[in-house]
């Protein structure tokens, strides 16, 4: 949960790096939260029909419209911790490679120590910071 929140705070911070484990957690979290719903909804429609189905299709989406945003940055933030510019998210337009290439990017190792953007990030430094003993 708090690799959930530590995105939510940095919701537009494109400036920093962001680790394998703390990309993977929120990717992990986000794709748990669409099946969750996804399958609430199939056991609504079982149970309510069509009416059901369409309003949980429609929460999907809004979750989904609401975490674009944030998916974005910590992209961002995971191609910096390679070395790499955010610009290389838009490779994703290239249909299908685009989306493996960036795939494959994105479980490289970070850049050991410092690159020009920023430190390596500390896990510890960030669940100490989100629980307020970080200074």
């Amino acid at each position: 949960m708090n690799w959930y929140l530590i995105v939510l705070r940095k919701y537009a911070v494109f400036s920093t790096r962001a680790g394998r484990k703390e990309y993977g957690y929120i990717l992990l979290s986000h794709l748990l939260i669409i099946v969750g719903l996804a399958l609430t909804g199939l056991a609504l429609h079982e149970r309510f029909g069509a009416m059901a189905r369409a309003s949980l299709a429609t929460t999907i989406g809004i979750y989904m419209l609401a975490e674009f945003v944030p998916q974005i940055t910590e992209s961002v933030r995971r191609l910096h911790d390679i070395g790499r510019s955010g610009w290389w998210f838009l490779i994703n337009l290239i249909p299908v490679l685009g989306a493996c290439w960036l795939l494959i990017l994105m479980a490289l190792n970070g850049t050991p120590g410092e690159n020009k953007y920023g430190p390596k990030p500390k896990v510890a430094a960030g669940s100490s910071a989100l629980q307020g003993g970080g200074q």
